[in-house]
């Protein structure tokens, strides 16, 4: 059985200078790889989801999200938002 190649899209927001978040890379297989390695070597939280990121990889880098993916990517942000939290009450104890 053939293995599907993995997919990954890093997103990027800034609050301030933009009013929707966009994507900052896409990729499959070893581009994916890397874009994953990436956001490790910079303890940037990871979270999966093969729908939403099946859907993001169709759009362009420096694309923003479409209004309707919204609650999807606010979901994606609320998740990283807390993991930072904990990051930060680790470090501190």
């Amino acid at each position: 059985m053939k293995e599907k190649r993995q997919t990954a899209v890093a997103l990027s927001y800034d609050q301030e200078k933009e009013f929707a978040p966009r994507i900052a890379a896409t990729g499959r297989g070893l581009i994916a790889d890397t874009i994953i390695e990436k956001a490790k070597e910079n303890e940037i939280p990871i979270m999966e989801d093969a729908s939403l990121v099946e859907i993001l990889a169709k759009l362009d880098i420096n694309e923003k999200i479409p209004q309707e993916l919204y609650q999807a990517v606010a979901e994606v942000f609320a998740f990283i938002y807390r993991t930072d939290q904990k990051m930060e009450q680790t470090s501190r104890n």
